[in-house]
């Protein structure tokens, strides 16, 4: 099993939307571990932790995001895997 840490800001009409709890939804259902929290510039940040698979998976969810969200564009930056533990959370 490879594992990867990924950092993603999530751009557009991405606050306001339910778009932090979808996403906890979704990393929960592939298994991941991290966080997503809103950014004060209107992005939405989202690190996350787990198999390959799964984090690809993740990271295409983001590009389309929650039903009443915009998503114009997902900055991805990858990271050396920590080992985290724990459940996907919202981070206030």
């Amino acid at each position: 099993m490879n594992t990867k840490r990924i950092r993603a800001v999530v751009h557009g009409h991405v606050q306001g939307v339910f778009f932090r709890a979808y996403t906890q939804k979704e990393g929960l259902r592939l298994g991941l571990t991290g966080w997503t929290r809103n950014k004060p510039e209107g992005t939405v940040e989202v690190l996350m932790e787990g198999e390959d698979s799964a984090i690809d998976q993740m990271i295409q969810w983001l590009h389309v995001g929650s039903p009443m969200s915009l998503v114009t564009s997902v900055t991805i930056s990858e990271e050396i895997p920590t080992g985290e533990t724990g459940e996907f959370r919202i981070k206030y």
